[in-house]
C-alpha cells in the first residue's frame, strides 16, 4: 500500500518505518526541513534500538522515503496517519492545535478518496473534529474516512512492540473502512479490535491511567512498609502472583514520568471533567506520583542533613532505561532540588546526557559510573539501566568518601548491599536506616 505518515517524533518515524519494513511504500512527511535532511542521510533524531538499522535497510531499499512536500505525499497515499505532538497543558487539556493543522493541510491536498489515521493519542470526540476541519477546508467533493488507530508502543521497545504487537486497536464507523486497516496489519497476525471510533480513542487513556495507576498503588503501599519496617519488594511479589493481578508495574520506586503517563492521566482527568464526571481516582493517582521526588529527597536530608557541598553521583538521567527521553525524568527535579541547596552534582547516563545538558544547573557530566562515584559522599540511582545493575561495587566503595547507596528505582538487594560494607537507602525497603517519623 502506499502509505503518508506525517510526524516524524517518536510515534511518526517508528511506524513509518516499520509499515516499511512490511513492504508498504511509505513517505514520512515532517515540517521541519533539518530533521528531514538528517533522516536522508540516515542520523535518527531519537535513540531507540533497532530503529536506526530499520531505517537504514528501508531507505536504502527505496520503500522509505522523507519529505518536507505534504502535498505530493497527500496526494500519493492511500492511507494517511497523523502522528504529531499533543502536549498537555497543566490542567491537563490537550492540545489539538497540530492535529488541526494537519487535517486543513490533509483537506488542501486531497485528490480522491483517503483513509486519515489518528495515531497520535488524543481525547475521545477528536476524530469528530478531524472530519469537520477535512469537510470545511477540503476544495473539491472528495470522499474520505476517519478512523482510530492508537499506539502503544514502549519507549525503549518501540521496534519490538510494533512488530510484535499484543493487540491492534481500529476504531472505524465502517466495516469496509476497518477491513481496510486490517489488510495493512494483517502480516502481523496480532490479534485486532475492531470498535466504533470513540471507544478506540477512550482506550489509549484508559489504559495507561490503568498502568499509572498501579505504580501509585504500590508506592502508597511501599510509604505503609516504611512505616512498619516492611518490605515493599515482598509485598509486590505476594500481589503480582495473583494472575487477576500480574506482576508488571508493581515495581515501587520514583513513580512514573516520560511523555505517556503523567500526560495521558492528566487528559483523561480533564476529559472526564469536561463531560460532567469528576474522576477523584486519577486525582490521587498523580498526587501520590507527585510525592516521589519530595519523599526521596527527604530521605537524603535525613541521612545528609547539611547538603551544601556533599557530593552526589546521580547514576541515571533519562526517564526510563534504553531512552535518551528526558520528559518528566526524575533526575532533574532530583538535581535541582539537591543542587539547589548547595549540593555537588557528578551524573553519568549511559545516552541521555546530551539531552540532559539542556536541562540541568550545572553538572559535572562523567564518562562512566565509576567517575561518577568517585569521592562522592552518597551514590543515587535514578535510572535503572542495565549495566547500573552489573557494576563493581566492591571498586565503586573503594573510591566513594562514604559509601551510601540511596535506590530510588530498588534495583538492587538491601542485604548484598550491606554485606558489600553500603548504607542502604531504598523506597519501601526493610531498612533500619530506612523507617521516617510516622506521618512522614
Amino acid at each position: 500500500m502506499n502509505i503518508c505518515v506525517i510526524g516524524t517524533g517518536y510515534v511518526g518515524l517508528v511506524t513509518g518505518t516499520v509499515f516499511a519494513e512490511l513492504g508498504n511504500d511509505v513517505i514520512c512527511v515532517d515540517n521541519d526541513s533539518s530533521k528531514i535532511e538528517s533522516l536522508d542521510r540516515q542520523v535518527m533524531p531519537i535513540y531507540e534500538p533497532g530503529l536506526g538499522e530499520l531505517v537504514e535497510r528501508n531507505h536504502n531499499e527505496g520503500r522509505l522515503r522523507f519529505s518536507t512536500d505534504a502535498k505530493s505525499a497527500v496526494e500519493f497515499a492511500e492511507i494517511i496517519f497523523i502522528c504529531v505532538g499533543t502536549p498537555s497543558s497543566d490542567g491537563g487539556e490537550t492540545d489539538l492545535s497540530a492535529v488541526g493543522a494537519v487535517a486543513e493541510t490533509i483537506a488542501t491536498h486531497m485528490n480522491g478518496y483517503k483513509i486519515i489515521v489518528n495515531k497520535s493519542t488524543v481525547p475521545v470526540g477528536t476524530g469528530d473534529m478531524v472530519k469537520n476541519i477535512i469537510r470545511i477546508n477540503c476544495n473539491a467533493d472528495h470522499q474520505f474516512d476517519v478512523v482510530s488507530n492508537p499506539e502503544f508502543l514502549r519507549e525503549g521497545q518501540a521496534v519490538h512492540d510494533a512488530l510484535k504487537p499484543d493487540r491492534i486497536i481500529i476504531g472505524a464507523d465502517e466495516k469496509r473502512v476497518a477491513f481496510k486497516l486490517l489488510e495493512l496489519y494483517s502480516s502481523l497476525q496480532a490479534p485486532m479490535i475492531i470498535t466504533d471510533v470513540y471507544s478506540a480513542e477512550i482506550i489509549k487513556y484508559a489504559s495507561n491511567s490503568f498502568l499509572a495507576l498501579k505504580i501509585s498503588f504500590i508506592n502508597a503501599i511501599s510509604n505503609i512498609c516504611e512505616l512498619v519496617g516492611a518490605d515493599v519488594g515482598d509485598v509486590a511479589n505476594g500481589v503480582g502472583r495473583d494472575p487477576r493481578i500480574g506482576a508488571q508495574f508493581l515495581s515501587a520506586g520514583l513513580g512514573f514520568g516520560g511523555s505517556c503517563f503523567p500526560k495521558d492521566v492528566k487528559s483523561l482527568l480533564h476529559t472526564s471533567g469536561k463531560l460532567g464526571y469528576e474522576f477523584g481516582l486519577l486525582k490521587e493517582v498523580l498526587e501520590i506520583n507527585d510525592g516521589r521526588v519530595d519523599r526521596f529527597v527527604a530521605l537524603i536530608r535525613r541521612r545528609f542533613p547539611e547538603l551544601r557541598g556533599k557530593s552526589f553521583a546521580v547514576l541515571g538521567l533519562s526517564f526510563k532505561p534504553n531512552t535518551d527521553d528526558m520528559r518528566d525524568a526524575r533526575s532533574v527535579e532530583i538535581i535541582k532540588a539537591l543542587h539547589g541547596e548547595g549540593a555537588v552534582i557528578r551524573a553519568f547516563d549511559p545516552v541521555a546526557m546530551n539531552a540532559a545538558k539542556k536541562l540541568l544547573p550545572p553538572v559535572a557530566f562523567c564518562q562512566n559510573a565509576y567517575e561518577a562515584c568517585n569521592g562522592a559522599d552518597a551514590m543515587l540511582l535514578i535510572t535503572e539501566w542495565r549495566e547500573f545493575k552489573l557494576l563493581n561495587l566492591e571498586k565503586i566503595r573503594r573510591t566513594m568518601k562514604s559509601p551510601v547507596i540511596f535506590d530510588g528505582r530498588n534495583m538492587y538487594d538491601p542485604e548484598r548491599k550491606r554485606r558489600l560494607g553500603f548504607e542502604y537507602f531504598g523506597l519501601g525497603r526493610k531498612s533500619p536506616n530506612n523507617r521516617p517519623e510516622k506521618g512522614a
